[in-house]
């Protein structure tokens, strides 16, 4: 079981590599039109793009998100060097799953990353669905601890165990075990799909098992059905689903009435500092980008500082043009979008 784990990360990243369509450019950010603003009455010096997460401070509200982890060369690589680009740049990050350190212990030198990133907030990462497979609060916890967490994801997957072709799909009851588990835990728990999205359902779920943060992680980028249907070598349900799911901006919408209950971070099919704006606009704290860092991961730190600080001065460029001088002043401002029609 171990080898397996840890073999199906490594091939998760050669699919990625050899697929391009499982990145889906669902584009759904596209369809919102930012209201331009031809004499801002600022200076592009005035802008401030800071926030605060998690009780750390952020230059510009990017999380890496969660990606990979486990027993080799390859995986520790990616691991340290998007640790270290966090830092530099300062932007938070989260891991893979941790699941793989529990049969692999040899795993853990790939999340043993708090050295590397002192200052900015690290997320450990557990599938939810493993409350239901002998996980309770003592593995939650280590996890947390190997990483020296400001948080832990419970990521939830269905999708993506349905396809695999060793999937763990005994998903019921997992609401009753999150609600005996975040109150004991050391840190926030975070709720996090994988590119499906999360609907008002589960968000109702989550607030009644006490979890406040919500990663709404919608379709249109990632496609972990697609990824996984290259693995599993029998039939096509995994192409049937690979698009399966809420985008994002309708995600976020949708989740608007529960805006003051919860804390949503918005991941899926971001790919630019534009995208983070609009995301933010609709209700995100936080925006989670992964497939954009992948690549340059695989090279340096160097490589993946470059491309943060790209998407940040796009990010910086649009505040800029929308005449806004922080992100407070971003969230939740429809009148910003060109028509104020999300849709």
């Amino acid at each position: 079981m171990s080898e397996q784990t840890n073999d199906r990360k490594l091939e998760h990243i050669r699919v990625i590599e050899q697929d391009p369509a499982t990145d889906r450019q669902g584009a759904y950010f596209d369809q919102l039109r930012l209201r331009h603003r031809a004499l801002p009455e600022i200076d592009l010096a005035d802008v401030d793009p800071s926030i605060e997460f998690l009780g750390k401070r952020l230059s510009f509200p990017l999380l890496i998100s969660s990606m990979t982890g486990g027993d080799h060369a390859l995986l520790l690589t990616i691991n340290r060097n998007l640790a270290l680009a966090a830092e530099a740049t300062g932007v938070a990050m989260g891991v893979g799953s941790q699941r793989v350190m529990f049969t692999h212990p040899q795993a853990r030198a790939s999340f043993a990353l708090r050295t590397l990133a002192p200052s900015v907030p690290l997320l450990a990462n557990i599938g939810a669905v493993q409350l239901n497979k002998g996980f309770g609060l003592a593995e939650c916890e280590e996890a947390v601890s190997v990483l020296d967490a400001d948080a832990l994801y419970l990521h939830l997957n269905p999708l993506q165990e349905a396809i695999q072709p060793e999937g763990d799909t005994q998903f019921a009851g997992l609401a009753g075990k999150i609600q005996t588990l975040a109150p004991q835990l050391s840190c926030p728990l975070i709720l996090k799909e994988v590119g499906c999205g999360l609907s008002a359902a589960d968000v109702e779920l989550g607030l009644a098992a006490g979890v406040r943060y919500f990663d709404v992680a919608g379709s249109g980028g990632t496609s972990w059905s697609r990824i996984e249907h290259h693995r599993c070598q029998q039939g096509d349900l995994g192409l049937a689903f690979q698009d399966w799911g809420l985008p994002t901006p309708l995600a976020l919408q949708q989740l608007r009435p529960y805006q003051g209950k919860a804390v949503f971070l918005a991941s899926g099919g971001i790919r630019s500092g534009i995208d983070m704006v609009k995301s933010v606009i609709l209700g995100g704290s936080v925006c989670g980008m992964a497939a954009p860092f992948l690549r340059p991961a695989m090279e340096s730190p160097e490589a993946v500082i470059r491309v943060i600080e790209s998407i940040k001065r796009e990010f910086v460029t649009a505040m800029f043009l929308l005449g806004i001088t922080n992100v407070e002043q971003l969230y939740l401002r429809d009148e910003l979008f060109w028509t104020g029609n999300r849709n």
